[in-house]
């Protein structure tokens, strides 16, 4: 029998943008298993919330992720709303799925722009980049920022869509589908990405379900899931569109959910503004002056799939408490799935083709005194702490 050889992915590789470790357990060419370790990335984000006030809060979450970097505001929004049991104008649920969406047409050209890297096909890397950068451009021209828009708030948004800003967007959109449908035409017909991406990295309906993984990860494989469908915020129940799902769970199948999902973010925002267009402008925030003692959950669904937030609160204007699952946290480790029984030329594509985000997963394995070294908590004391908190405020709440 051939003696296992370990691959390593990370912590520092040129086809990851963030530190994270793969152990990759190798018997010739083929993978048998995989070891994942975290912890190089972990900034502290929920308990930071807590010295924060609630306003402050928004700009902290809208870093967790800079290439999603509005579905953290839109899930802590719809908690925060939760809490204080206040309904937005309609003019605000409109402008919110139009910077959602934009930002799902971004992160989705991005993904197509890496997925041809890691491929070695950096043709369609740079023609997924470029054709990324108008969207970028919109977003400016909204919010001021390409990335980091901060125009969520209590109670709606911080800013207006103007009319006379409807037509740049309009245009925009009407060339970013001409270049989906470009992208769109050399991933369904090149055989040399088909031979690259069919059967490669497959994950079953029941896979998906084993490891609760979201976003076009679940939908790939025939998981007809979507927060914005199953449980409507903002204004997407107001506007006609479709989840995009495919059968075969291979990567072939995550590039054309995100391909297609594209298609409905732009019919999204399009009659996003046909509605806007009907309304007053400038009423874009219900006024919301306290937020009172109580628990909220809020979702969203993010480019990589479902974002959760929960919150308590205590009156004060912070929060007590503030959980944080952002949808790559259970998407990565499907790679333990989808990789072993590949080869080691198809592994990196195989974990590319969820899309992963390790800021925004990390979560804290060991703790050590920053003077001399020395640990004070491992991982199986911080989990005990953990619950220990989590049983004080459930015994506050009854």
């Amino acid at each position: 029998m051939n003696k296992k050889k370990i691959i390593p992915i990370g912590p520092y590789h040129p086809l990851q943008e963030e530190p994270e470790y793969f152990k990759l357990y190798c018997e010739g060419e083929k993978v048998v298993d995989v070891e994942w370790e975290t912890g190089y990335n972990h900034r502290g984000i929920e308990k930071l919330a807590e010295e924060k006030t609630f306003e402050q809060v928004f700009f902290l979450v809208e870093r967790i992720c800079g290439i999603c970097s509005t579905s953290h505001p839109f899930a802590f929004a719809n908690c925060m709303e939760e809490i204080a049991g206040v309904d937005i104008p309609d003019r605000a649920k409109y402008i919110r799925n139009i910077i959602g969406e934009l930002e799902r047409i971004h992160s989705h050209l991005l993904w197509v722009g890496l997925a041809g890297h890691f491929l070695g096909y950096d043709t369609v890397f740079m023609w997924g980049w470029k054709y990324r950068e108008p969207v970028l451009d919109l977003f400016e021209m909204i919010s001021g920022n390409r990335n980091s828009y901060a125009m969520f708030r209590i109670g709606g948004v911080r800013r207006d869509i103007e009319k006379d800003k409807f037509s740049a967007v309009r245009t925009v959109l009407s060339d970013v589908k001409k270049k989906v449908d470009l992208l769109t035409g050399a991933v369904m017909d090149d055989p040399v990405i088909h031979a690259r991406t069919k059967n490669v990295g497959v994950m079953t309906r029941e896979d998906i379900i084993d490891y609760a993984a979201v976003g076009p990860t679940a939908r790939a494989s025939g998981v007809d899931i979507d927060v914005r469908r199953d449980d409507p915020y903002a204004a997407y129940d107001m506007v006609n569109w479709n989840v995009i799902t495919s059968t075969e769970g291979d990567v072939f199948a995550k590039a054309k959910v995100r391909l297609l999902e594209m298609y409905e973010s732009i019919k999204i925002i399009e009659q996003s503004l046909d509605k806007m267009e009907k309304l007053p402008e400038g009423n874009i925030l219900t006024k919301v002056w306290e937020i009172p003692e109580g628990v909220g959950f809020g979702h969203a669904e993010a480019p990589r799939g479902e974002v959760f937030h929960f919150v308590q609160t205590d009156g004060s204007n912070s929060p007590v408490r503030h959980k944080i699952r952002a949808p790559s946290y259970v998407n990565i480790a499907t790679f333990k799935k989808s990789c072993v029984g590949q080869t080691i030329s198809d592994a990196a594509i195989s974990l590319a083709a969820v899309d992963p985000c390790y800021c925004c997963t990390e979560r804290m394995a060991v703790a050590y005194e920053a003077s001399t070294g020395k640990r004070i908590l491992d991982g199986d004391q911080l989990i005990k702490l953990t619950q220990a908190k989590t049983n004080e405020l459930k015994n506050q709440i009854q």
